[in-house]
């Protein structure tokens, strides 16, 4: 029997990350698990690409920033009057997304990632690239990937 104590649901605050909040709650209410919500702030220096040109405490203060507005944004999240008995555990790291997101996975012993797709395909998805792929590839464990449109299991 499958049994699913700890779900993690890694958010971006998109509209696309919406229907996988949605699957984890309904998943995580069915199971009886714990859900975890995670933002990855992407590091500064990362984004931008001369970043050499910027101060490191001007870096920082970005970086400080968007920590701040994160973890008031998640603080509201799930949303709605979802409810399951346990305690929504909510975290904000920075980091390299891909990354924070398999090390925390691995760090709180998930059991299912259930992570929100953009939908791009050919060049938008060359040149992006792809945080949902990544985490298929390198996960410890079973990952469900929601498509931002097409059909939805979820009543709303």
């Amino acid at each position: 029997m499958i049994q699913l104590n700890r779900i993690l649901v890694p958010t971006d605050f998109s509209d696309f990350s919406r229907p996988a909040i949605d699957y984890g709650c309904a998943i995580a209410a069915r199971f009886g698990a714990q859900l975890h919500l995670l933002h990855v702030v992407p590091d500064p220096a990362m984004l931008v690409p001369e970043s050499h040109a910027f101060s490191a405490e001007a870096m920082q203060a970005q970086s400080a920033a968007l920590m701040e507005d994160a973890k008031q944004r998640i603080e509201l999240m799930p949303g709605g009057n979802w409810d399951n008995g346990k305690p929504v555990v909510r975290e904000v790291r920075t980091g390299a997304v891909f990354m924070e997101i398999i090390d925390y996975a691995k760090s709180m012993d998930i059991d299912l990632v259930v992570i929100g797709t953009h939908g791009r395909t050919g060049l938008m998805h060359v040149l992006l690239g792809s945080v949902a792929e990544k985490i298929v590839r390198k996960s410890p464990c079973p990952v469900l990937t929601v498509k931002p449109q097409g059909h939805q299991f979820v009543m709303p």
